[in-house]
């Protein structure tokens, strides 16, 4: 792993949150991308060489509203990112950690994701992500 590439933090409303971080932060998100597949849509905030990603649900079965059903709003998950997101799966498989989808799959801010399971990983939820060529 190369870097902390983001900071996940669940949201009940971008709305909301958006005026609220862009106060804290003192600067606009850079990009917001819905990704259906994950029922979300995600707000970017680039402060130094991390990315803040705040996360709305966009339905009720999704993994962020159900987060937030269970804990409240706050961190969702720590994003690392990787040169090859299918080596760092095999390394971190043969270490013996649960991963929670079997291949990448197509994250926001062109990425390709996967997830370690957070019972694996001290409590944390941890995402690998790679960028995706243009």
């Amino acid at each position: 792993m190369k870097q902390v590439e983001h900071i996940g933090i669940a949201v009940r409303s971008l709305q909301q949150a958006n005026p609220l971080y862009e106060r804290m932060l003192g600067l606009k998100a850079y990009k917001t991308e819905e990704v259906a597949s994950e029922g979300v849509i995600t707000a970017f905030y680039q402060v130094g060489e991390t990315k803040i990603e705040l996360l709305e649900a966009t339905r009720p079965d999704s993994p962020i509203a159900k987060f937030i059903d269970s804990r409240g709003e706050g961190i969702h998950h720590i994003a690392y990112g990787v040169d090859d997101i299918l080596a760092e799966m095999d390394r971190l498989r043969k270490e013996g950690f649960r991963l929670l989808n079997e291949q990448p799959k197509p994250g926001a801010d062109n990425k390709l994701v996967c997830f370690v399971h957070p019972k694996d990983a001290g409590g944390v939820l941890v995402e690998l992500c790679q960028e995706q060529p243009a």
